[in-house]
């Protein structure tokens, strides 16, 4: 029987160990923190129960007086704009706890009853490296003090990021905060300034000012999202703006320090801002240190992050890397197939590789962005040649009954076969709207299938397939002449 060894119980590393169980391995997963790891218990999942609650709020705040309803308490007249609902952070935050820790043991109770054994405590790679049978030791520091020796015929590392820190913007818990420490709030920020502008900082941000805090977004780009399609950065961040936020573009927070019950945050040009909390959302650094990895022979970039190739192989025989910690895409769902295919590589099973071309991606601010698929970049750039087309949700008869004014349904196809090689929609649940443009992506489906498949009338997934029918008449358009 093979024995594998998996670092890390996150998404790379569970889904891994069930895959391995299955096809018929002994595996073992050292774990410190919980299964689930950071995406169940500190990010994914809990940034994702708070944004639900937000998600409500905005809701109702931006649609309510359209849509007619009326609220029987404090209902504000014209003159009277104040808020009609508010929200309890403590109740909401030991919801988003206690749903994180539910996940985790329901992630635990599957991986054990699929025959894997849980060890609590922090793993390494042992500096023998591999015996003359092929096999390679992982040493165990338990919680109590005691190392275990464990051999195994393969090696999974999936151990994860944590938040990146400025030294002269050190989070204390309880003013100055990391992302994984906000969940201890009992009470809502008043005035709450976030630092970082990609996914993390405006998800947070959004969510924060819907919840009624005053949020200032402090970004050092030239605008909110900058790894995000343009069209739809340039939507979210006027939401942002319209909804009151105070968005500071090309403004570098050099230091965050604690006055009292107030936080100072200087930027590089010397101005300074200051708020009841600072959340800050500067990055994140690979959990990498300290795993043996040059002793044995395991290759880092400059990041500290794990060099793999698309099966999940590093530069050492019989150790496999998955997750955030390799860097390849920052995504639970990517971490996972990592996992999965390592698995499927190290015991012999059919693998496909890793296709990043494939992955669909959501940033879970109000309203949605996701996107699959080549990007506006990618054509802008030459590395693909597609036509685009995006059209407004704004003409949407769905949209209009429930109040959306904003987002829009963007799709890039070959201009000769009509093939969809890529999209992004900017909505609500535009997670799950994405989802019909994935298929066409994955399986090479051209504008005139996308068009000729049936929609609900009315819906917004109706978008998608006007997109591709307007698409259509421009590639007849576009062999015409």
């Amino acid at each position: 029987m093979t024995r594998i060894v998996i670092i890390g119980g996150g998404p790379g590393g569970y889904e891994a160990a069930l895959v391995a169980a299955q096809l018929g391995a002994e595996v073992t997963v050292v774990d410190r923190d919980g299964l689930g790891g950071s995406a169940v218990l500190t990010d994914c999942v809990p940034s994702k129960t708070l944004i639900a609650t937000a998600e409500v709020m905005t809701s109702f705040d931006s649609s309510y007086e359209e849509l007619g309803i009326l609220v029987a308490d404090g209902t504000p007249d014209a003159a009277d704009p104040a808020r009609v609902v508010g929200v309890d952070l403590g109740k909401v935050n030991r919801r988003v706890k206690r749903l994180a820790i539910a996940q985790s043991h329901d992630i635990t109770q599957a991986v054990t009853r699929a025959g894997v054994t849980v060890l609590r405590g922090r793993g390494r790679l042992g500096a023998g490296g591999q015996a003359m049978d092929g096999s390679r030791e992982v040493l165990v520091d338990h919680t109590d003090g005691t190392v275990e020796s464990l051999r195994a015929d393969a090696v999974l590392i999936a151990t994860g990021v944590r938040p990146r820190e400025l030294p002269d913007a050190q989070p204390d818990g309880e003013r100055i905060l990391a992302w994984t420490q906000v969940y201890d709030l009992e009470e809502l920020p008043r005035e709450l300034i976030v630092v970082g502008s990609g996914v993390t900082g405006a998800e947070f941000a959004g969510a924060y000012q819907a919840l009624g805090s005053n949020v200032t977004l402090v970004s050092s780009r030239d605008r909110v999202l900058p790894g995000e399609d343009p069209d739809a950065a340039e939507v979210l961040e006027d939401v942002f703006r319209r909804r009151g936020m105070n968005v500071m573009s090309r403004s570098r927070a050099e230091s965050a320090k604690r006055i009292g019950d107030r936080v100072e945050v200087t930027l590089a040009d010397g101005k300074v801002i200051t708020g009841t909390h600072c959340l800050m959302a500067v990055g994140s650094i690979p959990n990498t240190a300290d795993l043996g990895l040059e002793e044995a022979g395991v290759a880092v970039n400059d990041w500290g992050q794990i060099k793999v190739d698309r099966v999940s192989r590093t530069s050492a025989p019989g150790v496999y890397a998955a997750g955030d910690c390799t860097g390849v895409f920052m995504l639970a769902s990517v971490a996972a197939m990592q996992g999965r295919i390592a698995m499927y590589h190290a015991l012999g099973d059919a693998v496909q590789p890793l296709n990043l071309k494939t992955v669909a991606s959501n940033v879970f601010t109000d309203p949605e962005i996701a996107t699959v698929g080549y990007t506006h970049a990618d054509v802008t750039c030459g590395k693909m040649d597609a036509v685009e087309i995006k059209l407004p949700l704004r003409g949407n008869p769905r949209a209009k009954m429930q109040g959306i004014r904003d987002g829009f349904v963007k799709l890039f196809a070959r201009p000769g076969t009509g093939i969809v090689v890529g999209g992004v929609v900017v909505a609500p649940r535009a997670s799950e709207l994405i989802h019909s443009i994935s298929l066409a992506v994955d399986n090479n489906l051209t504008v005139e299938q996308v068009a000729g498949a049936f929609t609900v009338y009315p819906s917004l997934s109706g978008s998608t397939a006007e997109a591709a029918r307007q698409l259509h008449i421009r590639k007849r358009e576009g062999a015409g002449s």
